[in-house]
């Protein structure tokens, strides 16, 4: 701790910590250990969960309010193989892919870190390739539905707000998947270049893990209040 007198002659006292902090933001200095591009992500994936938690909670308040009767969605979601209906199988793939996907992103991380250029670059493409799989199977899911007659403002297997609830959190939920692709494919291309061998940075492919594994695990939590439920 230390004494310094002001103009007016007062004295007033400055812990060497307090001073040190104020020196490291005046320099423009790391203040903290966190980069700021991870902080970031931190900050923008905590507002994305309140808008998840909305949705998620106004299709709860929808369903549990509504006059008609919900649909069944092992029936609404199954597809027609070899002339048997299988329920939600289609789901359960996208759902795997996913999961998946979580397990080339975190191998991607790893690799990062160890600054192996090659295999990060494939795993991230990979989870990218995995990402693009499930964005064409709900494109699929969603032409299926079309033609059954679903429709925002209009449902055939029962409560006409099955069709806005759907389309407005599974195409939410798609864009972010679609964004995560675009971003992990971009970030990999940095890496086969070795852009942040020059600078240092390889914390960059840990940040879009974190954004490819909170786009999961939002998945499953859809998965299990709109498909199983």
């Amino acid at each position: 701790m230390s004494n310094d007198v002001t103009a007016d002659g007062t004295s007033s006292e400055f812990y060497d910590g307090d001073s040190e902090l104020v020196r490291d933001w005046s320099i423009d200095r790391e203040t903290f250990s966190v980069p700021w591009g991870k902080a970031m992500m931190w900050i923008f994936l905590l507002s994305d969960t309140f808008i998840f938690t909305c949705f998620l909670t106004s299709y709860m308040t929808v369903r549990l309010s509504a006059g008609d009767a919900w649909p069944n969605t092992s029936e609404v979601f199954a597809l027609t193989i070899a002339g048997h209906d299988i329920p939600l199988v289609l789901i359960a793939i996208m759902t795997f892919i996913l999961i998946s996907s979580s397990g080339s992103m975190a191998m991607a991380v790893n690799f990062g870190y160890r600054m192996d250029r090659k295999r990060t670059a494939v795993l991230m493409l990979i989870t990218a390739a995995f990402g693009a799989s499930f964005v064409g199977m709900q494109a699929f899911e969603w032409t299926k539905l079309i033609s059954e007659g679903v429709r925002p403002w209009s449902n055939p297997f029962g409560a006409e707000q099955f069709g806005s609830t759907f389309f407005m959190i599974t195409g939410f939920h798609g864009l972010h998947v679609s964004i995560g692709v675009i971003y992990l494919v971009w970030v990999a291309k940095k890496v086969f270049k070795g852009d942040y061998d020059k600078t240092n940075s390889y914390h960059n492919v840990e940040i879009a893990g974190l954004y490819w594994h909170f786009v999961d695990l939002v998945w499953v939590f859809i998965f299990a209040f709109f498909y199983l439920w």
